[in-house]
């Protein structure tokens, strides 16, 4: 979480644990304190669905392995143009929580540029729509084509999953 209204909308939908990190103002024993935490219970960072959000949770992840991953769709944190956790359902919050994901730490290459240009992913008009459809259904979150690409493979997302969730792209909104 980044802030006190985050906490509060995760509190409401889910019994937790709930941690802010303050945005990026947090320091080293932070950092160590959630390392601990990770190793002893795990954790999932979920962040707004917006760029500083992204950026909070790459930073994260870089200094805290065995965590996991949950991501709200954009067009389920807006209200009245702010986007953020605060202002997503609590069902939003729990599908979301549900729907997390580790990183995987091998490399692994189930699915290459050649896939996502083959099923429209990149490189049509609609590919970015087609991505966070996608993104949404799979849990995964919204990205541009390189970090889908990246989000596929490295959180384990696996071709039959997949195939399933173009299948219901067709009934999703």
């Amino acid at each position: 979480m980044e802030g006190r209204d985050d906490i509060v909308a995760v509190k409401s939908a889910v019994e937790a644990e709930v941690i802010a990190t303050g945005g990026f103002g947090y320091d080293k024993k932070f950092i160590e304190n959630l390392k601990v935490i990770a190793e002893k219970r795990g954790i999932i960072i979920l962040t707004d669905p917006d760029f500083a959000g992204e950026q909070i949770r790459k930073s994260l992840c870089k200094e805290i392995k065995n965590c996991k991953h949950a991501f709200l769709p954009r067009r389920k944190a807006l209200k009245k143009g702010d986007i953020g956790v605060e202002n997503a359902t609590k069902e939003d919050i729990i599908e979301a929580i549900h729907k997390a994901r580790p990183v995987f730490t091998e490399k692994r290459e189930e699915f290459t540029k050649e896939d996502l240009i083959e099923l429209g992913l990149i490189g049509e008009l609609n590919s970015q729509k087609k991505r966070e459809k996608l993104g949404d259904i799979l849990g995964i979150g919204y990205a541009n084509s390189k970090q889908f690409l990246s989000r596929l493979n490295s959180f384990g997302i696996t071709k039959e999953e997949f195939v399933i969730a173009l299948e219901r792209m067709e009934e999703y909104d």
